[in-house]
């Protein structure tokens, strides 16, 4: 099986860690250095701001 590529970018799940407070964790052990709890929240949170963006785009385009 080949390696999956990843849907959120690097830039963002480092800036995800850091909200959440294990990127020193990630930078010294990498990401196969974070528990499972850290990687479910950080799931979590993702969810949470990619439906606060859909919610602020039905906003701006109101249904006729």
């Amino acid at each position: 099986m080949g390696r999956r590529r990843g849907i959120m970018s690097s830039q963002f799940k480092e800036e995800l860690a850091k909200d959440l407070g294990f990127y020193n964790v990630v930078q010294k052990e990498g990401w196969g250095g974070i528990r499972s709890r850290d990687a479910g929240n950080m799931v979590k949170r993702a969810v949470e701001l990619a439906e606060a963006q859909l919610a602020n785009r039905g906003r701006q385009y109101p249904q006729s």
